[in-house]
């Protein structure tokens, strides 16, 4: 049985006397008795029927309160300004500086190699010390994973704990989480033109499957 069907029947209690004494007098003719009779059961079932309603009125209040104290609780958990002014923008300058540390360490490796090919009509001993000093830059080069590693990890921290909170939030206000979401002209268009790349290992297509292709 739902609420509201209790306060429905809660509310119609009260006047269950008068009809019930309506109902023993079978439709004869009433008397002045059976007239004071039933103002006095009729004014006992309206004072029990406002207060009825004044304990109905009370709980769906204490209940609206409770849920905005709990509300604004769950905002407060949320800490939106602390997300704002400090830990989005610091995944942001994270993930800035890995595409910068990326960009760089290829460029040197780049530029290592095309060394390495032109010393490749030199003598020897020139071949030998261009190759060993190029390899060396290769390996410094190839350091920058440690930096980005440790920047990646920070990023994913910050959206694990944008994560946490905002399903917190959204179990708090009882988000229909399954209810489907339309989707926008441009988000359609977007999802159809995606090219799905690049795919995680396992799931791309192999080189066989592309020589296949081209018969």
């Amino acid at each position: 049985m739902t609420a509201s069907s209790k306060n429905n029947e809660a509310l119609a209690q009260p006047f269950e006397r008068v009809r019930d004494y309506v109902g023993s007098k079978g439709g004869g003719e009433a008397t002045f008795g059976d007239v004071v009779a039933l103002a006095e059961i009729t004014a006992d079932s309206m004072q029990t029927f406002f207060a009825t309603i004044d304990r109905t009125i009370y709980r769906e209040l204490r209940d609206i309160a409770d849920y905005i104290v709990n509300m604004r609780d769950e905002i407060a958990h949320l800490r939106a300004g602390e997300l704002r002014s400090d830990r989005l923008p610091k995944a942001g300058e994270d993930l800035g500086a890995i595409v910068l540390a990326t960009e760089e360490a290829t460029n040197s490796i780049m530029e290592a190699a095309e060394a390495m090919m032109a010393a490749a009509g030199e003598d020897e001993a020139t071949l030998r010390a261009v190759v060993n000093d190029k390899v060396m830059s290769i390996f410094e080069a190839c350091s920058f994973q440690d930096l980005t590693g440790q920047r990646i990890a920070r990023v994913i921290s910050t959206l694990e704990h944008v994560e946490q909170r905002i399903g917190r939030f959204a179990s708090a206000v009882k988000t229909d989480s399954d209810q489907p979401v339309e989707e926008t002209e441009r988000e359609r268009r977007a999802r159809e033109l995606l090219l799905h790349g690049p795919q995680d290992k396992g799931v791309a297509i192999g080189q066989n499957d592309v020589d296949a292709l081209f018969p």
